[in-house]
């Protein structure tokens, strides 16, 4: 078994996303107030996903399942500083 990359894009995958440059550029008190949504749309799926899958509806389930992942992955990039730019250290 390898090691899992402990390198940001590879932990978060909707890091590379070109829209993701736009979350980086919003201030922190916006970036507060668009984490506060997603984790609402996060709890918010994962208890459809639970509902859906208690009525034996495994397709909506595995939806709003996926819709709660993402929803949280974005909000891991709104709630975390922007990185710092490393150009020409590299």
């Amino acid at each position: 078994m390898t090691d899992r990359s402990n390198r940001r894009e590879v932990r978060n995958p909707v890091l590379a996303l070109p829209a993701v440059k736009r979350l980086d550029e919003l201030t922190p008190e916006t970036r507060a107030i668009v984490a506060d949504i997603l984790g609402d749309l996060v709890n918010d799926a994962r208890a459809r996903a639970q509902q859906s899958w208690l009525k034996n509806k495994g397709p909506m389930a595995a939806y709003w399942k996926a819709v709660g992942a993402y929803a949280h992955h974005f909000r891991r990039v709104v709630k975390s500083p922007p990185p710092v730019s490393r150009e020409g250290s590299e």
